[in-house]
């Protein structure tokens, strides 16, 4: 019964999700799109900081090698950017596995360094993805970037494009309410698969190096594999994440994938709280939304400054309120957002009943320390006791 309790949360949330396309504009059904992509990214990064406690900021690095695999693989042969004119289900599988043997490539210097050293590391990543984008104009587009195809399956396609549209309630499905059910399904996909990753025999593996190498080697397990075991599974999720952004944006460029997006990523899960895939999902929806939803309704509110107009505006502002959180996470909320939630549930829970009124246990009854233990008698002979030590 209490295993249905926890997931109903989780049942409902998914139906909310199913329903919402239904009342949404374009506007929050495109930030849907962004915060799902994050989503995925996320929970990743949280595989890797929070479950086998690595530390990394080129995460942006392979979400740039995912969504330009995926751009180049599904593109058309003649483009000025060519492509290989896959078809677009299996260019979102190359870009996990791109961004994977990445991470494999990685895993021989992520084993050998720890801590902030690893986290300096993965940086050179984020420079490197930067020359390569600019300076590989054929398979990039260069420093304008390139378009990207819209999804599609055979015999339908998730563009606007499509003739062929579905209409639900009044409602036409065009293609970002097509896109939001892809999405949906990429990260009920990616949940499913972190979870059984955290509670597997590798997620325990993991966990054990994050407290001790020296322990977790004592015990039998591989240090170095399991690193770069989580490496491989963090750069898969971030090349899925990418290629998701490809197509929410519908055109990447070099800028999309800065230093600043592996910050988001890790502010993110810190947000959330290491290691839960619940958290990393509602941190990623926190800081993804934020800056969209006050820049778009920067005019309604007093405080806020036009865009471009040098006050205070509402990407600034968005900034500033989730370092602010950051800080009071740190401080206050130890666990991030899935502790605090852990914790009410716990303060929610029924108390152990009342055995006040009872009447008290008897004692277990204990053998004596030493007991007489009578000699069998002879004829002739007196009985007497003798004293047996236990």
């Amino acid at each position: 019964m209490s295993d249905l309790l926890r997931r109903l949360p989780v049942a409902l949330a998914v139906l909310v999700a199913l329903g919402l396309p239904v009342v949404l504009d374009g506007f929050w059904l495109q930030t849907g799109l962004f915060a799902m992509a994050a989503v995925v990214g996320a929970i990743g990064l949280t595989l890797l900081v929070g479950i086998a406690g690595q530390l990394s900021l080129g995460h942006a690095f392979f979400a740039a090698l995912g969504a330009y695999a995926y751009a180049w693989s599904v593109g058309e042969v003649g483009d000025r950017a060519a492509g290989a004119g896959l078809p677009p289900i299996l260019g979102l599988v190359l870009a996990g596995v791109v961004a994977a043997v990445a991470g494999a490539l990685f895993s021989p210097i992520s084993g050998r360094l720890r801590g902030i050293y690893l986290g300096l590391a993965t940086i050179g990543l984020v420079f490197l993805a930067r020359h390569l984008m600019v300076n590989l104009e054929a398979l990039t587009g260069g420093f304008n970037g390139r378009a990207v195809e819209p999804f599609s399956v055979p015999g339908f396609s998730f563009s606007n494009d499509d003739p062929d549209y579905l209409a639900i309630a009044g409602v036409e499905f065009g293609g970002l309410h097509r896109l939001w059910y892809l999405f949906l399904v990429v990260v009920l996909l990616a949940a499913w698969l972190g979870r059984n990753v955290k509670d597997s025999r590798t997620g325990r593996a993991l966990a054990n190096v994050r407290d001790s190498e020296a322990a977790a080697a004592a015990m039998g397990i591989h240090v170095a594999r399991a690193k770069a075991t989580a490496f491989v599974i963090s750069s898969a999720y971030a090349g899925v994440a990418g290629a998701l952004m490809a197509l929410a944006y519908g055109r990447i460029a070099p800028d999309l994938f800065g230093l600043q997006l592996s910050i988001d990523f890790l502010v993110m899960i810190v947000l959330g709280g290491l290691g839960s895939i619940a958290g990393a999902a509602a941190g990623a929806a926190f800081v993804v939304m934020l800056p969209l939803v006050l820049t778009q309704y920067s005019s309604e509110l007093p405080f806020l400054a036009a865009p471009g107009s040098g006050g205070l505006d509402g990407a600034t502002l968005a900034r500033l309120l989730y370092g602010a959180a950051i800080i009071a996470v740190l401080l206050f909320l130890r666990g991030g957002l899935a502790g605090a939630a852990g914790r009410l549930r716990h303060r929610r829970s029924p108390p152990p009943p009342d055995t006040s009124g009872l009447p008290p246990a008897p004692p277990p009854s204990a053998a004596p320390a030493s007991a007489a233990v009578p000699e069998p008698s002879h004829p002739g002979v007196p009985t007497r006791s003798k004293e047996t030590t236990s």
